[in-house]
C-alpha cells in the first residue's frame, strides 16, 4: 500500500512566505558586512538622549581604546576602527571560525544638535560610551509663569 499526501496550495503558500520573511529579516535586520571576514560587521550601538547629552555606546568587544577612532562631522558620529585576527593557529583546521575580525566604519545620525569641543568618551569592558552635550539651542527650557 502506497502513502498518498494530499496537496495543500495554502501550506506550500505559507512556506514561501516563511522563506521570504527569513530573507528579508536576514538581509536588513543584521549589521552589514562582507561575507568571509574581509571586513567585520559594524559594531552594534546604542543611542540615546537626556536633557543634556546625546549618548552613544558601542558594543566592541576585544578591542583597546586606541584601536577605535571617533569623528563627529556636522550632525554624523562616525566610529572606525579594526578587528585582530589571531595567528596562533596556523596549522589548525577550524570547524567554526564566528569571531569577527577585520576593519569597521559605523555611522550614526545624531537627532540633535551637539557641542563637539566639549565631547566625551570612554571605554570600559569592550563598551565605547560617547558622550555629546547638546547645544545650548537645542536644550529644553522652563518658563515660569506669572499669575496676576
Amino acid at each position: 500500500m502506497s502513502n498518498l499526501t494530499r496537496w495543500e496550495p495554502v501550506r506550500e503558500m505559507m512556506t514561501l512566505r516563511e522563506a521570504m520573511d527569513r530573507l528579508f529579516d536576514d538581509a536588513f535586520t543584521r549589521p552589514l558586512g562582507i561575507a568571509g571576514g574581509s571586513v567585520a560587521a559594524a559594531p552594534a550601538i546604542d543611542l540615546y538622549q537626556t536633557d543634556d547629552d546625546v549618548v552613544v555606546k558601542a558594543a566592541l568587544p576585544g578591542l583597546k581604546s586606541d584601536d577605535v577612532q571617533i569623528s563627529v562631522t556636522a550632525d554624523v558620529l562616525t566610529l572606525r576602527g579594526e578587528f585582530k585576527q589571531e595567528s596562533d593557529h596556523k596549522e589548525a583546521t577550524y570547524h567554526v571560525r564566528e569571531r569577527r575580525s577585520g576593519s569597521f566604519e559605523r555611522s550614526v545620525l545624531l537627532p540633535t544638535d551637539v557641542q563637539t569641543d566639549k565631547a566625551k568618551a570612554g571605554f570600559e569592558n569592550g563598551v565605547l560610551t560617547v558622550t555629546l552635550p547638546k547645544a545650548e539651542a537645542v536644550k529644553p527650557k522652563t518658563i515660569s509663569i506669572k499669575a496676576r
